[in-house]
């Protein structure tokens, strides 16, 4: 596998154009059906196997589903002019929790799919203003317009996507 720079260890600048985020919600829009070809006709067995000792790709796909609900208590947040996003649990509690590798992997998609399609539902609900409306966020320490929060939240659904493309490639191949 390629060396990869560990999602607490990235930095972000946001300098683009407000401006620019309905092409931050077409990526997002894009995720659901990029995660199910990801997970398309791979064995149970597959879907749920650990390597190194990280998440399976069913449990990367989980993850999303689990960051998706904080992104739209974020989003409803900017909607309400909070000045401190709400925090993330770094320990990913709620994902270890869930136990994903007992889950249907069908599942776990309808309800990434059901989520995302809400998320960007509200997000078509929203003035264009309001994707320049800034709060800060806790982990980063830097100001964060709405738009750059699904920049940031497109940014870590292909983390995940990468980690299960890796996962795919290193167990689903013919031996």
């Amino acid at each position: 596998m390629r060396p990869r720079i560990k999602w607490t260890e990235r930095k972000f600048e946001f300098t683009f154009p407000t401006g620019l985020y309905p092409e931050m919600m077409e990526r997002l829009r894009g995720v659901p059906p990029r995660l199910e070809d990801h997970l398309k006709n791979l064995p149970v067995e597959i879907l749920r196997m650990r390597h190194d000792g990280r998440w399976s790709m069913q449990e990367n796909a989980g993850h999303l589903v689990d960051l998706e609900r904080l992104t739209q208590r974020r989003i409803e947040e900017y909607v309400a002019g909070v000045s401190v996003l709400h925090a993330a649990d770094m320990s990913n509690r709620q994902t270890y929790e869930a136990n994903y590798n007992d889950v249907n992997a069908a599942e776990i998609l309808k309800a990434f799919r059901d989520l995302r399609t809400a998320t960007i539902k509200r997000l078509d609900e929203l003035d264009d203003e309001l994707f320049g409306r800034t709060a800060l966020h806790p982990r980063l320490n830097v100001p964060m317009r709405l738009v750059d929060l699904l920049f940031f939240t497109a940014e870590h659904d292909d983390y995940h996507l990468t980690r299960i493309a890796e996962l795919s490639t290193l167990l689903a191949k013919p031996s």
